[in-house]
């Protein structure tokens, strides 16, 4: 049995979008400088949006405007996909 849902920080899902921010940032750190023009950043904060998204979602109030980060932290998910 699963513990009842307090904060973002409870969720499966974010824990999982934090342990992308690691890995991200450790394959990230392997792009050879001359092919950077920007991919590391924007891969990084693509990251970075997943947890941000999904934490700001849990503070709305109704499961529309939830589903809505949840859309936005997949969009980000969807671009750092893209580059891998």
């Amino acid at each position: 049995m699963e513990k009842p849902v307090k904060t973002h920080k409870d969720l499966r899902i974010w824990k999982s979008a934090m342990n992308i921010i690691e890995e991200i940032y450790k394959l990230t750190g392997q792009i050879p400088k001359h092919e950077l023009h920007g991919l590391k950043s924007q891969i990084r904060r693509s990251a970075v949006s997943i947890p941000s998204n999904i934490a700001e979602g849990t503070t709305r109030n109704s499961k529309k405007e939830f589903l809505q980060f949840s859309y936005v932290a997949l969009g980000s998910l969807a671009v750092i996909l893209k580059f891998l």
